[in-house]
C-alpha cells in the first residue's frame, strides 16, 4: 500500500496525469469537441452524398432533354403542368388517410 502512495506522489506520474486530464477536458480539442466534430463531418458527408445523387439525376434529365424532343414535351407536361391550347390539365393530389 505504501508503494502505491509512492507511485501517486511521483512527479512524473503527476505530470502525466495532469497532462492527460488537461487534454481530455480542458484543451480546445477535448473529447466533447472531437465528438461534435465527428458528428458534423458525418452529417456533411450525408449531405454531400445526397447532392451528388441529385446532381447525377439532373445531369441525366438534362441529357435526355437535349437529345430527344418527345422527352422535352413529356418533361414540361409532368413537371411544369404545361399544356396545348385545346387541352385541359387536371392535377390530382392524393392525401394520406389520417387515423
Amino acid at each position: 500500500m505504501n508503494r502505491l502512495f509512492d507511485i501517486f506522489r511521483n512527479k512524473y506520474f503527476l505530470s502525466t496525469a495532469a497532462f492527460v486530464v488537461w487534454m481530455l477536458f480542458f484543451d480546445k480539442n477535448d473529447m466533447l469537441s472531437q465528438y461534435e466534430y465527428r458528428t458534423e463531418v458525418h452529417k456533411l458527408q450525408q449531405e454531400k452524398d445526397f447532392y451528388e445523387t441529385e446532381t447525377a439525376k439532373v445531369k441525366k434529365d438534362l441529357n435526355e432533354l437535349n437529345t430527344n424532343l418527345n422527352t422535352a414535351e413529356k418533361f414540361a407536361r409532368e413537371k411544369y403542368f404545361m399544356k396545348k391550347d385545346n387541352e385541359d390539365v387536371f392535377v390530382i393530389i392524393r392525401e394520406d388517410a389520417k387515423n
